[in-house]
């Protein structure tokens, strides 16, 4: 099967696409960027394989089968139960890797203890998390196996002895990092049966058309026929020169497919913001960008998320319930985190301070966005932050406000604009 691929090795995650000989997307992979690149590129593309795989088969089965099962039901719950798999082989991992590290401690009374707690947690750790795939709590796309360890560890260790607190917070950090580095070599077939006897209901297995197309899939070949890689890291990538292109080219072109009206794209990532002016054919005519500053930047979400020491999931939301925006002077990170505690200790609400940094993060942006030319016709708005709701209130407001009545596209697959860029550029080069 002719298929193309494009990974966009961002500051923050790394996507994988692919996409088949007519441009249409079969396969979407993220992870988060770890200090490997190498690694973080091949665990995207790896996902991307498996979720095309997941994709075919569901396309082969409303083909083939004769109607009597929600297949689309089915194979969502199967991928959600394939994915679990996957977090159960690294939570044990990583549970090993933490024995190992306790035991080399030096004091080994304190060695004993770290280990006896270590014990007693990780059972129910396991639970907890089983219960929140299982009922669909946890985002394939966005929560990420460092994430949802350590805060079910976080919050399991807080209930035991405070006095091993710390040693337990360095067992973790010491042992995160090696762990997160290794790539496992999943095997497709073996998770797929495993994943199979966590669904509640087996009857679809019947179908006889479920085992030939399913057995057939495991076996298709998805070595992709050609690839190019973009995104913050991309000169990073195992690549040869050929196999690279400009992020702006990538997330221009890749909005362009999905909304082919755009000609103006904003592009909020993790470490940079991008204001981009394309034609009728999604090539690039002019752009801005600003990469010298994280303000105004997914980092500069995650900054203040760790001030409020909360998740970056939860800015959004809490944002989205304010009074009023507070006014925030200083478009430099460090200094917005100084204005945050400031408000917070004068009493004024979180939420109120929130959208109000929120809101100079796109007035930021706009700034970027008049310097390339304006917004024109279509507007798309692309990058991991624009699956931020109140991001998205403030830039739909300010193009109201600066531009009129403009069509504002921003899409579930935001975050995959890029690597859908790079996987279109590779289909359709000779």
């Amino acid at each position: 099967m002719n298929v193309f691929l494009g990974i966009d090795l961002g500051s923050t995650t790394s996507k994988a696409v692919i996409v088949d000989k007519d441009g249409h997307i079969i396969g979407r992979g993220i992870t988060n960027t770890r200090s490997n690149y190498e690694v973080a590129a091949q665990i995207a593309q790896n996902e991307a394989e498996f979720n095309s795989r997941f994709t075919l088969l569901h396309r082969r089965l409303k083909t083939d089968s004769n109607g009597s099962f929600d297949w689309g039901d089915i194979i969502s719950q199967l991928e959600n139960r394939f994915h679990y798999l996957q977090y159960r082989y690294r939570f044990y991992r990583l549970i090993e890797v933490m024995f190992e590290n306790a035991a080399l401690l030096e004091n080994k009374e304190l060695s004993g203890k770290v280990t006896t707690l270590l014990k007693k947690i990780q059972d129910d750790m396991l639970i907890d998390v089983e219960e929140k795939f299982l009922n669909g709590a946890i985002s394939l796309s966005s929560d990420f196996f460092r994430d949802i360890f350590s805060t079910g560890y976080m919050q399991a260790i807080q209930d035991e002895d405070k006095s091993y607190y710390d040693q337990l917070v360095a067992l973790y950090d010491r042992s995160i990092t090696p762990v997160e580095n290794e790539k496992l070599n999943f095997d497709f077939a073996q998770l797929a049966e495993e994943a199979i006897e966590l669904l509640p209901e087996k009857s679809f297995q019947e179908d006889t058309d479920f085992r030939k197309n399913l057995d057939e899939v495991e076996l298709l070949s998805l070595e992709p026929t050609d690839y190019i890689g973009t995104g913050y890291g991309r000169q990073l990538l195992p690549f040869e020169e050929k196999h690279i292109k400009s992020e702006i080219l990538c997330h221009a072109m890749g909005a362009h497919a999905v909304f082919p009206g755009t000609r103006t794209v904003l592009d909020i990532g993790g470490q940079d913001t991008k204001a981009i002016q394309v034609d009728k054919y999604g090539l690039v005519t002019s752009f801005q960008m600003n990469d010298r500053c994280a303000a105004g930047c997914g980092r500069y979400l995650g900054y203040i998320a760790d001030e409020m020491s909360i998740s970056v999931g939860e800015l959004g939301p809490l944002a989205m319930n304010a009074d009023y925006e507070a006014n925030i002077c200083s478009t430099c990170t460090v200094f917005a985190g100084a204005e945050l505690r400031e408000y917070l200790n004068l009493g004024e609400k979180k939420e109120n301070v929130l959208a109000g940094l929120h809101k100079a993060i796109v007035q930021r942006a706009f700034a970027l966005l008049a310097r390339s030319g304006g917004v024109r016709n279509e507007f798309t708005f692309t990058g991991g932050v624009a699956r931020n709701q109140a991001v998205v209130k403030y830039v739909s407001q300010m193009v109201e406000q600066n531009y009129g009545k403009i069509k504002i596209n921003c899409h579930t697959d935001s975050i995959f604009m890029g690597a859908l860029g790079a996987a279109l550029f590779s289909s359709r080069r000779k």
